[in-house]
């Protein structure tokens, strides 16, 4: 029993996920297929109000908490299921409407930002106020099944060590000094990354003791990466396309 479990230890059987298994596994969001009467049933019971009919059919999904009660709510059926954008550069690049479909996610951060990183990213994980699903999935980045060492991806202790500044949660108003005295201790040059719909939009947390709607009227923010929590693999994902790895 030893003996097997130091040969685990030392496998050169990785059991981590290839870049295409990731991808294999697109986040799905609601969007309208065109059959809609704007009777306004999924505005009213999203719980976030991502959804807008007052120009036509629109869905924020900055905002959008992937509960698909919109899609239950429609007495046509007329909202399915498509594959989320992994990222947007822009907040305003995640709101979409019929004349603004939903598409694969294109653009990469400032590439001086992208040349001081380098071929490795260390990334300090800053919670402003989350319920804590973003941060088990960033716990997960980093084991066996998701491995996001292999691709020079690592998470560091202190704000001092980091490139990446990977923000988590509504910025409460207890947390917003912190978080500015966390960006300060961040070297030159620096990337913030809003992760998830709360530190987007401030999701279910907008009405709460909280800054403005996301981290975003605090911190400048180089990347958006939607999701409720976004799993671990979309993440990784996103990270690499955005700065430059041809992923």
């Amino acid at each position: 029993m030893i003996r097997k479990s130091l040969a685990n230890l030392v496998s050169s059987k990785r059991p981590a996920e290839s870049l295409e298994q990731m991808r294999s596994r697109p986040l799905m969001m609601p969007f309208i297929n065109g059959d809609c009467d704007s009777c306004g049933g999924c505005a009213d019971v999203c719980p976030t109000r991502a959804i807008s009919l007052s120009d036509g059919w629109t869905i924020d999904l900055g905002k959008c908490i992937f509960c698909m009660d919109c899609a239950d709510s429609c007495p046509r059926s007329s909202i399915m299921k498509v594959p989320a954008p992994l990222y947007a550069l822009r907040r305003e690049d995640l709101i979409f409407s019929v004349s603004k479909p939903p598409k694969e996610s294109e653009g990469i951060v400032d590439q001086d930002k992208i040349r001081a990183l380098g071929p490795s990213m260390a990334i300090r994980e800053l919670d402003t106020g989350s319920c804590n699903a973003c941060e088990v999935e960033v716990n997960c980045m980093s084991n066996p099944y998701y491995d996001m060492g292999r691709f020079g991806l690592k998470i560091v202790a202190s704000p001092r060590h980091a490139d990446v500044l990977l923000v988590t949660g509504p910025m409460t108003n207890n947390m917003q000094r912190a978080a500015l005295e966390t960006l300060e201790a961040t070297p030159s040059p620096k990337a913030v990354v809003a992760m998830g719909t709360c530190a987007i939009s401030g999701g279910i947390f907008v009405e709460g003791d909280v800054r403005g709607k996301g981290i975003s009227d605090t911190l400048d923010v180089d990347l958006f990466i939607p999701g409720c929590p976004p799993p671990p693999e979309r993440v990784i994902l996103a990270l690499l396309k955005a700065f430059g790895r041809g992923q």
